[in-house]
């Protein structure tokens, strides 16, 4: 058997199979994130029917905190929504930008109509 042909049946073979999860494993945190960043989920690791399980997780995960924050009176103890369930390649979300007090400051003059 040459190596195109072996290379081509394991292209070939299910993203569930015993090989490509030892693929996987093997896989180093850099390589992931370098796999991420192209973000091209058609080259993803996981097959169709994990990526629906993964959304229904999370969306699982999504409702429960909703029923968890309206059945709670006060905000401040109201639990952080969940992180989605990381996806082979497809890019993390981005972290939201937090507003500082003199960015916040800066607005509010603004909003006031102050000079710029």
């Amino acid at each position: 058997m040459s190596a195109r042909r072996l290379r081509v049946l394991i292209q070939r073979l299910p993203p569930e199979s015993a090989t490509w999860t030892a693929l996987r494993n093997a896989t180093s945190p850099a390589e992931l994130a370098a796999q991420a960043d192209s973000g091209d989920p058609a080259k993803g690791q996981w097959s169709q029917q994990e990526q629906l399980l993964a959304l229904v997780a999370d969306r699982l995960a999504r409702v429960e905190w909703v029923l968890w924050c309206v059945n709670i009176d006060k905000k401040s103890k109201r639990p952080n929504p969940p992180e989605p369930i990381p996806r082979p390649g497809a890019k993390p979300r981005k972290a939201k930008a937090t507003l500082t007090e003199g960015s916040a400051t800066r607005l509010f003059q603004l909003i006031q109509g102050g000079a710029e």
